[in-house]
C-alpha cells in the first residue's frame, strides 16, 4: 500500500470556533443583499421571474416568464423558491429583499454541503494521516472537522462565487445543489444504502429543474462509472435508484405542464432544446475560455486542488480524491463541449475544487504556505486600500486623476457620506489588520492557516465594495432611474406596452416603474418601448423607427451606459 503524504500532530487540527465560522458566513452573504438595487443581467431577470410568479396564477408558476417574456430554459425550481419567499415575507421586507431570503437559503445549503461533504470524506480511514511513532496524531473526527473548515474557507474565498452567490438567479441555487449532490454521493459511497442512492437521485432531479438537464446527466454518468470502479456490485443500485427518482422529480413539473397546458402550451420543448444547445463538439475556443477565465474564477481553490492531486497521486483511488475529481472531470467535459461561453458555466466547478483543495492543505510545506500568505496580504491589502482611495476620491475629489476617472464612469452621480456604511467598512478593515497581525505574530500550526487570509481578504474587499462603493455601483448598474422616467411618461391607466427590451430591463421596468407589458393574449398595445445599441462606431445598430403612426414620447438611457438607449412611442389616432 503506498505511503500516505500526510504526517501531522493533533495540534494542527484545532477547528475554527463555530460562532466565528457562522459570523464569517454572515459577513460574506449579507453585504450585497442589503441596500442593493436590481443589477442588470441575471440578477434582475431572475427576480423578474420570481416576482411574476408571486403575483400571478398557476400558469405563471408552471411557465416561467418575466411579465410576458417566456423564460423556460433553465427550469422553475429556483424561481419557485424565490416566489414563495416573496409570498411569505414580501409584506414585511418588500418583494426585492424577500426574494433575497431565498438567495441566503441557497448559500446556506451550499456552505453546509461543502462542509459536511469534506467532513465525511476527511474522517475516512484512507484520508487519515500517518500514525506517529509516539502517538499524538489527530483523531478522525477532529481531522475531518479541520479539513471541513479549510474547505469552507476556500469555497468562500473563490472569486467566481462572490457575484453569483448574491444574485437572485438559478446559478445561485445550481452551485449549492452541486455541493448537495456531492454530499449525497459521499453518503452513498460510505453506506451504499438505497436511502442514500434515492437522495442522490432527488438531488440530480432538483438540479435538472434548476438549470437544465445537461449537468445532472453528466454527473449521473460520472457517478455510475465511479461506482463501477469502486464497487461493481453496487452499480445496479446506483442506476436503478438514482435515475428513476431524478426523472420522477422532473416529471412533477413536466407532467403538470402537459396536463394543465399553461397559456395553451408547454415549456418542455424550450427546456429540452436549451439543454441540447449546450452540447457540441469540443473546441479550441472553449478550451481558451476555460483556461483564461477559470484561473481567476476558481482562485484560490485550483492551486490547492492541483497540489492535492500531486500529493495524493499514489492514492488517487481514495474516495476523498476520486469523488471530487469525478465531479470536476464531468463539469470540464461539459464546458469544453459547450459552444457558448458564459460565467455560469464555471460555477459548478467550485464545490468539488474547494473540497479537493482542502486535502492539499495537510501536505503543503511551510514555505509554500508562507508564500501564499504573503501574496494574499500584499494583493488583498492593496485592493482594499484602492477601494478606500476610490471612495475618498469620490467624496473629496482627491486624488484628482482617480476622481476624474470615477466621475467619467458614473457621470451625474452625486456621492453622499453615510456614517453607517463608513463605520461598517472601517470596522471590517480593522478586523483585517487584526487577522493579519494574528497570522504573522502567532504563526499557528492549524491546517486552515494557509487559506484564512485569502478568504478573509476576499470577504473584506467585497464588504468594502458593498458599503463604500455601493451607491455608485447601484447608480451605474441599476435601471431604477430609467424605469421611473418611463413611468412618468405613461398614464397610470395605460393598458400595455409592446417592447423588444431584454429580460433584465423588462423586469426592472415592470418592478420599479410599474410598466405593464404585453402578455400572451395578443392584445394590441397603445405604447411601444424600443431599445437600441451603439457598441461600435462603425457597426451602429439602431432600431428602425416604427412608422408614422407612432409618435416619440421620450428617449433616454442610464447615464453610465453610452451604448444603450431606450425610446418610448405612443400609437397615433
Amino acid at each position: 500500500m503506498p505511503m500516505k503524504p500526510v504526517r501531522l500532530p493533533a495540534s494542527a487540527t484545532n477547528a475554527l470556533p463555530r460562532l466565528g465560522l457562522f459570523a464569517l458566513c454572515l459577513l460574506y452573504i449579507l453585504p450585497g443583499l442589503i441596500g442593493r438595487d436590481l443589477w442588470k443581467t441575471e440578477d434582475a431577470a431572475g427576480f423578474g421571474i420570481m416576482w411574476t410568479m408571486a403575483h400571478g396564477t398557476l400558469n405563471d408558476w408552471l411557465w416561467p416568464h418575466i411579465v410576458g417574456l417566456p423564460m423556460p430554459e433553465h427550469g422553475p425550481l429556483a424561481f419557485w423558491l424565490g416566489a414563495i419567499c416573496i409570498k411569505l415575507f414580501g409584506w414585511l421586507l418588500g418583494d426585492m429583499m424577500a426574494a433575497r431570503i431565498a438567495t441566503i437559503l441557497f448559500f446556506l445549503l451550499g456552505t453546509l454541503s461543502v462542509w459536511h461533504t469534506t467532513y465525511l470524506l476527511g474522517r475516512r480511514l484512507e484520508a487519515q494521516p500517518l500514525r506517529l511513532a509516539f502517538g499524538g496524531q489527530p483523531e478522525p473526527k477532529a481531522y475531518g472537522q479541520t479539513l471541513a473548515d479549510g474547505a469552507l474557507l476556500i469555497y468562500l474565498g473563490c472569486l467566481g462565487l462572490l457575484l453569483h452567490s448574491h444574485s437572485t438567479s438559478s446559478g445561485a441555487l445550481q452551485i449549492s445543489l452541486v455541493a448537495f449532490t456531492l454530499y449525497t454521493a459521499a453518503r452513498f459511497f460510505e453506506f451504499f444504502s438505497w436511502r442514500a442512492a434515492i437522495a442522490v437521485g432527488a438531488a440530480l432531479g432538483m438540479l435538472a429543474l434548476t438549470r437544465g438537464w445537461v449537468v445532472p446527466l453528466s454527473l449521473w454518468a460520472g457517478l455510475v462509472v465511479l461506482t463501477a470502479l469502486r464497487e461493481r456490485s453496487k452499480v445496479l443500485r446506483m442506476m436503478v435508484a438514482t435515475l428513476p427518482i431524478a426523472l420522477l422529480v422532473i416529471a412533477l413539473w413536466t407532467f403538470s405542464c402537459a396536463q394543465i397546458r399553461p397559456f395553451n402550451s408547454s415549456p418542455y420543448d424550450a427546456w429540452m432544446g436549451w439543454g441540447l444547445h449546450q452540447l457540441g463538439a469540443p473546441s479550441w475556443d472553449a478550451l481558451k475560455y476555460f483556461l483564461k477565465y477559470g484561473i481567476w474564477f476558481a482562485w484560490p481553490a485550483w492551486p490547492f486542488a492541483g497540489w492535492a492531486l500531486y500529493a495524493w497521486r499514489n492514492q488517487r483511488a481514495a474516495l476523498h480524491i476520486a469523488l471530487p475529481l469525478t465531479f470536476f472531470i464531468a463539469f470540464t467535459v461539459i464546458i469544453l463541449c459547450n459552444p457558448y461561453q458564459e460565467d455560469g458555466l464555471l460555477l459548478p466547478l467550485l464545490p468539488p475544487l474547494a473540497i479537493l483543495a482542502a486535502f492539499g492543505l495537510p501536505t503543503m510545506k511551510r514555505g509554500a504556505i508562507n508564500a501564499v500568505d504573503w501574496f494574499s496580504v500584499m494583493t488583498l491589502t492593496a485592493s482594499a486600500a484602492f477601494i478606500w482611495l476610490g471612495w475618498l476620491a469620490m467624496q473629496i475629489g482627491w486624488p484628482a486623476r482617480l476622481a476624474k476617472n470615477a466621475y467619467k464612469l458614473t457621470p451625474g452621480f452625486k456621492p453622499e457620506f453615510n456614517w453607517i456604511e463608513f463605520s461598517v467598512a472601517a470596522l471590517a478593515f480593522a478586523g483585517w489588520i487584526a487577522l493579519v497581525h494574528w497570522r504573522i505574530s502567532r504563526r499557528p500550526s492549524v491546517l486552515w492557516r494557509a487559506v484564512v487570509l485569502s478568504s478573509g481578504g476576499g470577504i473584506l474587499c467585497w464588504l468594502l465594495l458593498m458599503t463604500l462603493w455601493l451607491p455608485s455601483i447601484n447608480y451605474s448598474k441599476s435601471y431604477a432611474g430609467v424605469a421611473r422616467q418611463i413611468a412618468a411618461k405613461l398614464p397610470p391607466t395605460h393598458k400595455c406596452v409592446e417592447t423588444d427590451v431584454g429580460p433584465a430591463q423588462r423586469a426592472s421596468f415592470a418592478y420599479f416603474g410599474q410598466v405593464r407589458f404585453a402578455q400572451f393574449d395578443g392584445t394590441q398595445c397603445e405604447f411601444l418601448l424600443l431599445q437600441d445599441n451603439n457598441r461600435r462606431k462603425n457597426e451602429a445598430k439602431f432600431v428602425t423607427p416604427p412608422g408614422e403612426q407612432w409618435q416619440l414620447l421620450w428617449e433616454g438611457r442610464r447615464p453610465s451606459d453610452r451604448d444603450e438607449r431606450f425610446r418610448l412611442y405612443q400609437r397615433g389616432s
